[in-house]
């Protein structure tokens, strides 16, 4: 099937919609929404809401009941064709009696990888892919990026002053942004399957690396990650207290100082923690989506290595001058053309500052 029709895209788009709902709760399985419709009417929709519980076809299907027969489903991703922790949503589907699948896009993972779309047409349903491929992607997309790049997708979260400031000289950051933008980022985390900061960020800072929403939003608690090379974090630090879990990174040599919480060594890599083993060490425990919030030394590492994938920079009207600190230390340009220039996916006012989300 090559061509989709409008209600084709408005039922996928509400799908979509559906799988948004699982933002803060499905790590490590990506977000999925399905609608079942009978032409333009949907008879029945859901989504996946937490690792280990039905898909988001089970749902829908349920819902739907017997009159799923001969209807078309509309899901964004790939149903699996394997028995993990629940059944096979083919298998699903086709038992249902459903006579069209349309999918967003193929399921990455080499236990689906098209055998979904495969059991389904040797059943004799109907299969169409693609539609909407790209926002379905956009939504998974630190899943795909740990099947496909065997890495998180990487985002560094950053509040900076008007001239690109972080923080006084003296260290002193509390508060550039106000308190709308502190509440918008706790939406940024909880999405997140991990945090990650350095050792000097604890030192300096102690912060707790939390989630704190609303009671009634439910989410899963991220993976709290410090780089700590050389083991100087203490078991008194707020970050290894028990409201989540935490992971400690130290160089290969060093006697980790807390007890508290798990740690693992790491090689290193001029003067650093080998920046890359310690993402792929991340998605080998299916961290999908991994958010930094850390200080200039180790956000420019992040950068000048390549793997930052989006900046997620919080603006305040506020000059702090030049003997701040500043957003990252990166290496020194010789011309302009040098430069990396990024390109605005959002950009957005929360109170009185600017939130800008950037990608090269």
């Amino acid at each position: 099937m090559s061509r989709f029709t409008a209600t084709d895209h408005a039922h996928m788009a509400r799908a979509l919609r559906l799988a948004e709902k699982g933002l803060y709760t499905t790590q490590p399985n990506p977000r999925v929404g399905c609608v079942i419709a009978q032409g333009e009417d949907i008879i029945g929709e859901g989504w996946h809401e937490r690792a280990g519980e039905p898909h988001a076809e089970v749902y829908a299907l349920r819902a739907a009941g017997d009159r799923a027969r001969g209807a078309a489903a509309y899901v964004t991703l790939e149903p699996c064709a394997h028995f993990g922790r629940t059944p096979p949503c083919a298998d699903a589907l086709i038992e249902a009696g459903v006579a069209r699948v349309i999918a967003a896009c193929e399921d990455p993972n080499p236990r689906v990888a098209g055998g979904g779309f495969a059991k389904l047409r040797a059943a004799g349903i109907e299969v169409g892919t693609g539609l909407m491929r790209e926002a379905a992607r956009e939504v998974n997309r630190g899943f795909f990026s740990r099947i496909e790049r065997g890495r998180p997708w990487l985002r560094v979260k950053l509040g900076m002053s008007l001239d690109g400031r972080t923080a006084l000289a003296s260290g002193a950051s509390k508060w550039i942004t106000g308190a709308a933008a502190r509440a918008d980022v706790q939406h940024w985390r909880a999405r997140s399957s991990a945090i990650l900061t350095g050792s000097g960020t604890v030192l300096a800072d102690d912060p707790r690396l939390t989630v704190r929403l609303a009671a009634d939003v439910p989410f899963r608690s991220p993976l709290r990650v410090v780089l700590d090379r050389r083991a100087r974090v203490p078991d008194s630090a707020h970050v290894l207290d028990d409201s989540a879990p935490t992971l400690l990174f130290h160089a290969a040599g060093a006697a980790p100082r807390a007890t508290r919480a798990e740690s693992t060594g790491a090689p290193e890599s001029d003067g650093l923690l080998d920046l890359s083993f310690v993402l792929r060490a991340l998605a080998a425990r299916g961290v999908n989506e991994l958010q930094v919030e850390a200080g200039p030394t180790l956000c420019g590492a992040l950068y000048a290595a390549g793997l930052v994938d989006e900046l997620l920079l919080y603006m305040a009207p506020v000059l702090l001058g030049d003997q701040a600190r500043p957003l990252l230390r990166l290496p020194a340009l010789h011309d302009l053309t040098s430069g990396k220039r990024l390109r605005a996916i959002d950009q957005r006012r929360v109170g009185d500052d600017l939130c800008l989300l950037l990608r090269e």
